[in-house]
């Protein structure tokens, strides 16, 4: 019996309107942010920066206040025009505004749909620091899209670009090709994130429930130590003893210093998953500093660890 998947919001058609949001780090310029949008609204969609100067609030290392962010978000959520949310950005923040954050009701059917009753689910795109408010819309049943915030889709290929449009707007997706480390084929709900991110999600009410799934994780900027340390802190906690597999994306600027005694980045995966009995497929397309595919998250997907490829079912 296959996983019951997270639900799909409807799919985008141009002329949607979309809503930008900051619930991270603050923006260096609105060039990149111009950027991103320009390339959404050149395929057809309705783009809303909100109010005015709202997307250019500073506190510290944050755009805005816990308060500013989360009404952003709450907005973007409530307001019935606005049927997707684009991440202008990353950094680091997004974590903050889940503490005491309840996540609107969210339903299926024109009934149900009620402003003030039930808003229905819509889309919610973004990765990195995302990946917190993307795991925990997850877990209340709702799928996302980890795929590239608007700083970053201008740096894209046409291909990631292509796939990122097709999978919200309800098209098929080729499947990610990799390295297979073997382990067989399993099918499970696919969780992509940032590791360091999802790491801190774990024993909070904010993590799915990742039985059976299949982790497909990425990272920038994260010594092998570090990655050691997160991963590590995974196999304590008992929970890879539970999942279907893993899928790892692209770790950046992750290599060692230099005249360091270090494992490299493979070398560690190696050591601390070769040991699971899981599929892995290594080497997947996805993530910081390269070409980033767009993936569903919580949605069914099948990982091969023998042909080495990631498919959305």
């Amino acid at each position: 019996m296959l996983p019951k998947p997270c639900e799909l919001p409807a799919a985008l058609r141009p002329g949607d309107t979309l809503r930008v949001i900051t619930p991270s780090g603050p923006l260096a310029s609105m060039n990149s942010t111009q950027a991103g949008v320009d390339i959404w609204r050149s395929h057809g969609f309705e783009v809303d920066l909100g109010p005015d100067g709202d997307l250019e609030c500073t506190y510290g290392y944050l755009a805005g206040t816990d308060i500013e962010r989360r009404q952003q978000l709450t907005d973007a959520l409530t307001n019935p025009k606005y049927k997707g949310i684009l991440c202008a950005r990353g950094g680091y923040g997004a974590t903050r505004l889940l503490e005491d954050f309840a996540w609107p009701f969210m339903a299926a059917g024109a009934q149900a749909l009620q402003y003030g009753q039930a808003i229905a689910p819509k889309w919610l795109i973004g990765f990195s620091d995302i990946t917190a408010l993307l795991w925990s819309l997850a877990n209340q049943g709702i799928a996302s899209v980890h795929g590239p915030v608007l700083t970053t889709l201008p740096e894209e290929s046409d291909d990631t670009r292509h796939r990122l449009f097709a999978l919200v707007q309800g098209q098929s997706l080729p499947p990610l090709m990799g390295n297979g480390w073997g382990g067989g084929r399993v099918i499970g709900r696919l969780f992509p994130g940032n590791l360091a991110v999802a790491t801190h999600l774990l024993g909070t009410r904010h993590c799915p429930n990742l039985t059976d799934a299949i982790l497909a994780f990425e990272d920038v900027g994260e010594y092998p130590y570090r990655l050691d340390r997160f991963i590590t802190h995974w196999r304590n906690t008992g929970l890879l003893h539970n999942i279907a597999g893993i899928a790892l994306g692209r770790f950046s600027q992750c290599d060692p210093p230099p005249n360091r005694s270090s494992l490299t980045t493979e070398e560690l995966w190696r050591d601390r998953l070769g040991d699971l009995s899981l599929p892995v497929v290594s080497g997947l397309n996805f993530g910081h500093s390269g070409p980033n595919a767009s993936l569903p998250v919580g949605a069914l997907a099948e990982l091969d660890g023998d042909q080495g490829t990631l498919s959305l079912l």
